[in-house]
């Protein structure tokens, strides 16, 4: 499977014309208690969410480093992780849609920074998969004979499902409104 590389955004590219091509390196400070406690939590949460720890780990300092885009190698040097683990987890949070993958003109490293609208095109996902289960339940509650437990069970699964795919959108979009004015009401840069 191909992953795409997209070019770094506008505001990215201030970052990587500095000294030696990269700007600012996590490389060459040591990194504050505050920032290794962030990353230690964002990794134990998605290992709550039967995620592996590094995703969150690597999530984490993307979020937080600056500049935003990390090399492989950034990201295991700070990280302190394998090369292989590092590989690994970036295509795994490609494919989720929280990082991508950049391209710098006459670098033939990969970089990785957040994905603009990632959260956003998140939501997007798990209303797919609400939907899933909504019909999975109505699925399941057709094959169901008598048996009033299994139907209450079937019916709580539907109905909860039921509830945020009708809600949920609402939400969101109620999200982009906001997100629309408070865009339109930043002084320009």
């Amino acid at each position: 499977m191909f992953t795409e590389q997209t070019e770094p955004t506008e505001s990215v590219l201030p970052y990587v014309k500095k000294s030696n091509g990269l700007g600012e390196s996590p490389l060459t400070r040591s990194q504050p208690s505050e920032q290794s406690h962030f990353i230690e939590e964002m990794g134990l949460m998605f290992e709550q969410l039967g995620m592996p720890r590094m995703a969150g780990r690597i999530l984490a300092w993307l979020l937080i480093a600056n500049p935003p885009l990390q090399s492989s190698g950034e990201l295991v040097e700070v990280l302190q992780a394998s090369k292989g683990s590092i590989s690994t987890i970036t295509r795994m949070l490609i494919q989720i849609g929280l990082i991508e993958r950049v391209a710098l003109p006459g670098d033939r490293r990969d970089y990785f920074q957040i994905k603009p609208n990632a959260w956003s095109q998140m939501t997007q996902q798990r209303l797919t998969q609400i939907a899933a289960f909504r019909e999975l339940a109505d699925r399941g509650l057709s094959l169901v004979e008598g048996g009033p437990e299994a139907q209450r069970r079937l019916r709580e699964m539907r109905d909860i499902h039921a509830f945020w795919e009708r809600e949920l959108p609402r939400l969101h979009e109620r999200w982009e409104e906001e997100q629309r004015e408070r865009e339109h009401s930043r002084p320009p840069i």
